[in-house]
């Protein structure tokens, strides 16, 4: 518990004092990069000072152009652990609440995160546009599809809304299987245990081979790709 409360204590200082002035200099000069690159140490260290660290394999499974990495979610520490192994400025497909967490929530609108409202139909349809539309500009994204953290640690089933994304932007799937972090910050538990997760990146996927009315199938390829890059006990039960 100290370990995570000394954790939190830096996040806080660090949103204060550093995420605050770098969204102002974001606001003047419209450049995002620099703002990642603090969000993405910020989320690296508060891991870091936990006793959590990441490693990365497959990293030469990732596509030049742009792409959407898709992976599995046991646990909180899953996004910055990503984040901040991909070599590459990402957004990320989030769920709405997240976006009112204080300097947090607007920081994420600034880096151009994304807000999927699963409640709504026509809301999220709204969202999947809007991706689409900054996915071919050059912007890579990072989605769950599960829709929310799986409580023991298995791989669950996928929604579909972040296929239809990459369809209709013609960019590449990388599949990303993360182990471990459900031994680390298991869901509904608040202590970091110390440890090591592995991010691993499969082959991408091209979803320009696939039609709107396909990606049924091309989540169940990517869902195979992940469940085989995952040691046993998170596996899905057949």
């Amino acid at each position: 518990m100290i370990r995570t409360s000394l954790a939190l204590l830096f996040l806080t200082l660090y949103c204060v004092f550093i995420a605050l002035p770098v969204m102002l200099y974001t606001l003047l000069t419209g450049s995002k990069e620099t703002l990642f690159r603090v969000g993405q140490f910020a989320g690296v260290s508060t891991l870091r000072i936990a006793g959590v660290t990441a490693r990365a394999e497959g990293l030469e499974n990732i596509p030049a152009g742009t792409c959407l990495f898709a992976a599995n979610h046991t646990s909180n520490t899953d996004p910055p652990a990503i984040v901040g192994v991909i070599p590459r400025r990402v957004a990320i497909l989030l769920k709405k609440s997240l976006l009112s967490i204080p300097i947090v929530g607007p920081a994420f609108r600034m880096g151009d995160f994304i807000a999927i409202d699963r409640a709504n139909a026509e809301d999220a349809l709204g969202s999947i546009k809007l991706a689409v539309d900054r996915a071919k500009t050059g912007l890579s994204f990072l989605a769950f599809p599960e829709g929310t953290r799986s409580r023991d640690g298995r791989l669950q089933p996928f929604k579909q809304g972040v296929f239809r994304m990459a369809i209709q932007a013609g960019i590449p799937v990388v599949p990303v299987a993360c182990a471990g972090a459900h031994h680390i910050l298991p869901r509904e538990k608040f202590g970091i245990k110390p440890g090591e997760m592995v991010v691993r990146f499969c082959p991408p996927i091209d979803a320009a081979a696939y039609q709107a009315a396909d990606r049924g199938e091309l989540a169940r390829r990517v869902h195979a790709a992940i469940a085989a890059a995952l040691p046993p006990d998170q596996r899905p039960l057949r």
